[in-house]
């Protein structure tokens, strides 16, 4: 490869820009944890995951032409800002801690997140188009971002369960457990006029639950649980 061959516009396509709000959304996304503005890291975490499902679709439509793996390498570090490190912030953030033990296990659960996140992109990048199947390899990293989102957007938030359910869905995404991809048509419209609610934050709530935050929630969990138990 000759040095000229390395101008980055012989690299970046529209799915990679698209990657790149991605990654963009995840960074707001932390920013926002940290002000505290968990309500926009939530909903940015969620824009994240919209443009996560965009990426791969625009290359398949635009027809992208990858020998060297350019989009396949910049969707995972995309994804790994997005759905590792901005997750990780997120629950860190949101649970308020004094000093002490409980303390120590946030940040456990938060490096977690992330360890468990690099090793399952990882694995993704080694094994695809290696393996003899079209399901996921381990729960979708994209997962553990809208389980926590839509968990704190819910109105039922509760710290203790957050570390659990975080805990529990980190480690089952570097499990061998086979996760079919989406083709439920209709659920996947349903999900997508869920997210546009959340995403211009219109209010449907009956006593303080938020309607939509919770039904994304309840599809997240079923998908994760029915796998579990087919296994």
């Amino acid at each position: 490869m000759k040095i000229e061959s390395t101008n980055m516009k012989s690299f970046l396509a529209i799915s990679d820009v698209i990657s790149l709000l991605n990654m963009a959304s995840g960074f707001l996304a932390i920013i926002f944890s940290i002000n505290q503005e968990l309500n926009i890291a939530a909903i940015l975490m969620i824009v994240a995951i919209m443009f996560d499902s965009a990426d791969g679709w625009v290359a398949r439509k635009t027809n992208r032409q990858d020998e060297l793996g350019f989009g396949k390498n910049i969707d995972s570090l995309s994804d790994i800002v997005s759905f590792g490190v901005a997750p990780a912030i997120f629950i860190y953030s949101c649970i308020n801690t004094t000093p002490g033990i409980f303390q120590i296990i946030v940040v456990l659960v938060s490096l977690l997140i992330v360890v468990c996140g690099v090793l399952r992109l990882t694995r993704y990048n080694v094994i695809a188009g290696k393996i003899d199947t079209q399901d996921f390899i381990g729960f979708p990293i994209p997962g553990i971002s809208l389980i926590m989102a839509s968990f704190y957007l819910s109105g039922f938030f509760n710290p203790y369960v957050a570390l659990i359910l975080a805990t529990i869905v980190s480690l089952i995404m570097i499990s061998n457990i086979r996760y079919p991809k989406f083709d439920n048509i209709p659920l996947i419209a349903i999900s997508c006029i869920l997210i546009l609610i959340l995403i211009l934050q219109i209010n449907i709530s009956i006593y303080s639950i938020n309607i939509p935050a919770t039904l994304l929630l309840l599809f997240c969990l079923y998908y994760l649980i029915i796998n579990l138990i087919k296994k």
